[in-house]
């Protein structure tokens, strides 16, 4: 059971486009379990049933993955829970919706989780009442879930203000409102003072803290490349510019991947570095993308982080590719995937 209190630590399944399979997902359990970091959040926006179909139940099929991912993390140790994003639920919320979410919730329950996010990224916010309808939902998910600890996403997740040009003005006092109407155990999502924030520091956590009146998630949009400008490069560099002591004043700390699952392993290890085992981590990851592309990775790094596909261009992405497909493993199968185009971003995405 993860209690209230309990510094989560690990990663957000939370990205747009090209999905991972089960295989990779299942192959984080190992990779979190390795690093000493407790958490798994399973909400890529690609799920409709998660978000535009949130009424539905899974395809069996579907369904039987999840219960089989699920089981796998408990046998690692590792928290696995999974995000709910209920479209504009807020817009109406009558018998006939709270029956839809209690049935949803049921569901979900079927698969054992000991976390549940609830989301309201990513829609529009334009609404007077904002807070006290998304308080109203969170208190009855609460109250239909006991002893399942509940992880709240904001519609305005940050100070950035490219959400009020994409999601209309944030209603006045939306965050202290959020703040005090949500039940006190209630964890709150951030993600830092922009979207994808280039650093954290606990200065920053502190001015937030202080528009909710309490402690915040850190969401981290690191190293997660979905997005019109950032899917034209590779972060292979381990999560920089994060302040030590952000662990005193957050409630956990997760980082979004990329869509390129394995090649989001190096990046991921400034996470271990952080709040688990760092060394043992590096010889796992190390060891699971294998020497010879790991080396290869660290000589690339630089040119696919500043670079990126238009500044390198068709020919020397050529070059590359035919590099990389001499190499073993499915890190350097995404590398290649990625050189050849095979990761377009999500118009969906607009908060790059």
């Amino acid at each position: 059971m993860a209690t209230s209190g309990e510094f989560l630590s690990g990663i957000i399944e939370g990205f747009y486009g090209r999905p991972w399979n089960f295989e990779l997902r299942r192959a984080y359990a190992d990779f979190l379990a390795a690093s000493d970091l407790n958490t798994c959040i399973y909400c890529p926006k690609d799920d409709a049933w998660l978000r535009r179909r949130w009424q539905e139940a899974w395809p069996q099929p579907v369904y039987r993955q999840l219960q089989d991912l699920a089981a796998t993390y408990r046998d690692r140790g590792v928290y696995w829970g999974v995000g709910l994003s209920p479209f504009e639920l807020y817009r109406h919320y009558g018998r006939v919706e709270r029956d839809q979410l209690r049935r949803k919730l049921e569901t979900i329950g079927g698969l054992q989780v000991p976390l549940l996010a609830v989301l309201f990224d990513d829609m529009p916010g334009d609404l007077d009442a904002l807070a006290a309808r998304q308080s109203e939902i969170v208190g009855d998910i609460c109250h239909w879930c006991p002893g399942i600890r509940i992880l709240v996403c904001p519609t305005y997740y940050s100070f950035d203000p490219v959400l009020e040009k994409h999601f209309g003005c944030m209603p006045d006092n939306y965050w202290p409102d959020l703040g005090r109407e949500l039940p006190s155990d209630v964890d709150i999502f951030w993600t830092g003072n922009s979207v994808c924030a280039e650093s954290v520091s606990v200065a920053d956590v502190r001015v937030v803290e202080g528009q909710l009146g309490r402690p915040v998630l850190l969401w981290d949009n690191y190293p997660v490349n979905d997005g019109a400008v950032r899917s034209n490069s590779l972060y292979l560099e381990a999560l920089p510019n994060r302040e030590a002591g952000l662990r005193d004043c957050l409630t956990g700390h997760l980082c979004n991947p990329m869509n390129q699952g394995m090649l989001s392993l190096p990046a991921l290890l400034g996470l271990a570095d952080l709040y688990g085992d760092g060394e043992r981590a590096r010889g796992w990851v190390q060891e699971k993308l294998g020497a010879a592309t790991w080396r290869q990775l660290q000589e690339d790094r630089e040119e696919f982080l500043h670079q990126g596909l238009s500044g390198m261009g068709a020919m020397r992405c050529a070059e590359l590719a035919d590099c990389y497909q001499g190499l073993p493993g499915p890190a350097a199968a995404e590398v290649v995937a990625w050189l050849n185009g095979e990761y377009t971003w999500d118009p969906a995405c607009l908060t790059d």
